[in-house]
């Protein structure tokens, strides 16, 4: 008999499951559901509700041998002790016999129950929970018929209490689990709601301000075990059986958080299908069960009254609505005279699809294909990315992980919350940046460097060669360079913070390096990963897209026709509006008239994630698949669609209908890509814990997995096909005498995606610039002081706060103010004229 493996029986049904492991969760393993309220899978275990009560019986023991006891018969004798105990505290033990459906157990659960409903609302009819409750279920397989308690005797308590701009509190359904504040503290760390008063009066309340300040606000919804977390979009919304459930993947950022869109249609739209709300999909390898407030909330743009929904073309200097056959008529006559002169910039927002169809017509051309990205190392992560069986959650004591340049917090909060988890098992966490941010809190190795200094920091950190002792002569930087080498498995998040092209190239080169050298790379639960700006950008790699080396001006001077696709350079730099109105021929496939669309000859409306199939490659190279949830909005299309109508009035033939035949194409052009189709990305496979339909009371709302959990793609390092990584150095620019202008990412960005989402307007990044409190003061500057920025012969009036984190010298600047800025930049702040 194995010591780590324990044997026991639960109402007669023998179960075998690994020592220490929690007795509601072996009872789940054999197909026995212990009820639960407090407890949840993914938090430490508390006890409070006391619904998992049941009777435990150990083997008996000779209190003068120690043997185990044994009957008339030579069987153990059990001896079941006067209390009810736990389930949910309670690690199993070798012999026990448990019951859950005795008599006493059940008498327990009975007036747990009674206890709880005595100031309970009567809610039912009307709850947002109602169909997917489990109080409600749970009071009608163990509740009492009838209660001994007065009605008169509730509490009545507020039922509309606003935690914040995102979620709602009916403090007269919570039943005080406590499983709200948990996930805040244990999970997110983000201790921003608790329970305050005592007794039938306990109650959620908010301790930040703004209310309920977290990224992460909206999962705490979904575990609350009744209604008293609502979010501000869904309250009152619907009711859970009328909603049709599609999966889909999250757009926003690398991560690929597996989504469920609840769909129905409603008379306030007109008799339109509508998302009704966004909820998490399992999948243990990408985001467990947990999304970002982001993916939640930020949807709400697919659906904005401003989206294209007709072809545009322009008609005597106007844009004017067309048919399909006259936009794609004069677009392709502009896109033929062009020739090779055409110029395709394609944005990281675009699907698989989307992206190989766009490039296979803008080369049939004889043109270039270009990737709307100031960041390099995709090649690099093909080449030492994770394997196929990584999985970030298997990270812990032996491991280390590096993140530089980057802020996952903002860029990537999934990953952050998954890197934080690691660290808390036990991983090396080494944060290397140029200033402060939410991660350094639970790394064991912090560096800090000058602005645009992250890849000669990468090149520290590599082993010495030959025999020679590393003498860096920096302590820190020693330890944390000894906690990579040494690690069993090593993991490398890389980003673009204070960094051009050419820096993002090297540090992706350095940090590839680093894997080589230490002999990480190829290893199950080792790689590099590229903290991308927007979801598809490794995709995009992975289908050959390239950013232009040698920036976007050069790269956009002299083409004859523009054909551009989900992004809008004029609008990221307002100084390329004269470069792209020198083209002959501007075609612009968008969801939005945006800057770039505004100067457009023909403009192409394009469909939203939620209104189409296809297929994201996240920054860990996992492939997944995406449904459509709503019809098209308007006369739009699908953008493989559209390059591939454009292609035939080309005569440029390529698939164009259906999203799987042009995967299936991309699959058997791209090496990593082939032998996927639509039918691999779709398989599934168990995962613990169980999660959504019948198991919702165990680990909340978050919907089961059966659309497809995605394949993880191969790294050359894996099959033993890569040679030595060199590094190019960058080019070292002295830093100016005064201050640099740095941009930095910030989640609630104001790009089209966001900003057209109603509900997220209170949270967009905020139009200042931040700085340090002594740079400040040298320049007489006070907090939300109105100064002039200029840089580069051109300026911004702009509000200033002031934070000790930021470097001295520098001026943080979120990217998506719509100021033309991607890398650092001398500036000159001076107070802005007509302010005192």
């Amino acid at each position: 008999m194995s010591a780590d493996r324990v044997h026991l029986s639960i109402d007669g049904v023998p179960v075998e499951v690994p020592a220490g492991t929690l007795l509601v969760d072996a009872a789940k393993q054999a197909g026995l559901d212990i009820p639960v309220f407090c407890y949840h899978p993914k938090l430490t275990p508390v006890g409070m509700c006391r619904m998992c009560l049941v009777e435990i019986g150990r083997p008996a023991r000779d209190r003068a041998t120690g043997a185990p006891a044994m009957d008339e018969q030579g069987l153990p004798v059990i001896q079941f002790g006067p209390n009810l105990e736990t389930a949910c505290t309670t690690p199993v033990g070798e012999g026990w016999a448990v019951r859950f459906i005795s008599p006493k157990a059940l008498e327990g659960r009975r007036w747990i129950l009674e206890h709880l409903l005595t100031s309970h609302p009567l809610d039912c009819p009307v709850c947002d929970k109602g169909g997917e409750c489990p109080l409600q279920n749970l009071t009608m397989a163990h509740g009492p018929g009838e209660s001994r308690f007065l009605f008169d005797e509730k509490q009545h308590l507020a039922k509309r209490v606003p935690l914040g701009d995102l979620i709602w509190l009916d403090r007269e359904r919570c039943i005080q689990c406590a499983r709200c504040t948990r996930f805040q503290a244990e999970i997110v760390d983000d201790p921003v709601i608790g329970l305050s008063q005592r007794g039938r009066r306990l109650e959620i309340v908010t301790y930040s301000d703004p209310g309920f300040d977290s990224y992460f606000s909206g999962n705490t919804t979904d575990i609350c075990p009744v209604g008293a977390l609502t979010t501000e979009d869904f309250r009152f919304g619907a009711r859970p059986w009328e909603l049709n459930a599609a999966a889909s993947i999250c757009p926003h950022c690398p991560v690929g958080c597996n989504l469920t869109l609840n769909t129905r249609r409603e008379a306030l739209s007109g008799g339109d299908l509508v998302v009704k709300r966004v909820m998490p999909r399992q999948n243990e390898s990408v985001n467990e069960i947990w999304i970002c407030d982001k993916g939640r909330f930020a949807h709400h743009y697919a659906r904005s009254p401003q989206r294209l929904t007709q072809p545009l073309v322009r008609e005597d200097g106007e844009l004017r609505p067309a048919s399909w056959e006259q936009a794609l008529a004069r677009a392709a006559d502009g896109l033929k005279a062009a020739g090779a002169k055409t110029v395709g910039l394609a944005g990281g927002r675009l699907s698989n699809e989307d992206l190989f169809n766009f490039r296979r017509l803008v080369q049939g051309l004889g043109g270039q294909a270009l990737l709307a990205s100031d960041m390099a190392g995709g090649d690099l992560v093909q080449q030492v990315g994770l394997g196929t069986s990584s999985n970030l959650k298997e990270l812990g004591a032996g491991d280390a992980i590096l993140v530089i340049a980057s802020d996952l917090h903002e860029e990537a909060p999934v990953w952050w919350l998954r890197v934080k988890q690691a660290a808390e098992r036990g991983a090396a966490l080494v944060v290397a940046q140029a200033r402060a941010t939410r991660l350094d809190k639970h790394a064991n190795h912090r560096l800090r460097y000058p602005v645009g200094q992250a890849p000669a920091t990468a090149l520290s950190l590599l082993p010495p060669t030959g025999k020679s002792p590393r003498q860096s002569g920096d302590p820190q930087l020693e330890a944390a360079a000894a906690a990579l080498a040494e690690a069993k498995n090593l993991v490398v998040f890389y980003g673009q913070e204070g960094l051009d092209y050419g820096g993002t190239r090297a540090l992706a080169q350095a940090c590839a390096r680093l894997l080589q050298t230490t002999g990480h790379a190829g290893r199950p639960n080792s790689g590099l990963i590229a903290v991308w700006a927007t979801g598809n950008l490794q995709g995009a790699w992975d289908v050959g897209l390239r950013p232009p080396a040698g920036g976007l001006p050069a790269a956009l001077a002299g083409a004859g026709a523009l054909y551009i696709a989900a992004a809008d350079p004029v609008g990221d730099d307002p100084a390329l509006a004269e470069i792209v109105r020198a083209a002959a021929t501007l075609v612009v496939q968008e969801l939005f008239l945006t800057e770039t669309a505004r100067m457009a000859d023909v403009v192409l409306p394009a469909q939203s994630f939620v209104e189409r199939e296809g297929s994201f490659t996240t920054g860990e190279r996992r492939v997944q698949r995406f449904y459509p949830a709503l019809p098209p909005r308007g006369e739009t299309r699908p953008d493989w669609q559209i390059s591939a109508d454009l292609g035939r009035q080309l005569g440029n033939e390529m698939a164009s209908r259906a999203a799987s035949l042009v995967f299936a194409a991309l699959a058997a052009e791209t090496p990593d890509y082939q032998g996927l189709d639509y039918s691999r990305l779709a398989r599934v496979e168990s995962q613990w814990p169980l999660i959504g339909g019948p198991d919702l009371y165990y680990g909340g709302t978050a919907y089961t997995n059966s659309q497809g959990l995605g394949v993880k793609l191969a790294s050359a390092a894996e099959h033993g096909k890569i040679q030595d990584i060199q590094v190019e150095p960058a080019e070292q620019r002295p830093l100016p005498d005064g201050l640099v202008l740095v941009p930095v990412t910030r989640l609630f960005d104001r790009g089209i995606t966001v900003s057209h989402s109603g509900l997220l307007q209170s949270r967009l990044a905020p139009r200042q610039v931040m700085l340090h409190p002594q740079d400040a003061g040298d320049l007489g500057l006070l907090e939300l002081a109105e100064v002039e920025l200029a840089w580069d012969g051109r300026s911004e009036r702009i509000a200033v706060r002031l934070h000790p984190a930021v470097p001295r010298g520098s001026a943080l600047l979120a990217r998506s103010l719509g100021l033309p800025l991607s890398s650092p930049t001398p500036v000159r702040i001076s107070r802005a004229e007509g302010t005192r």
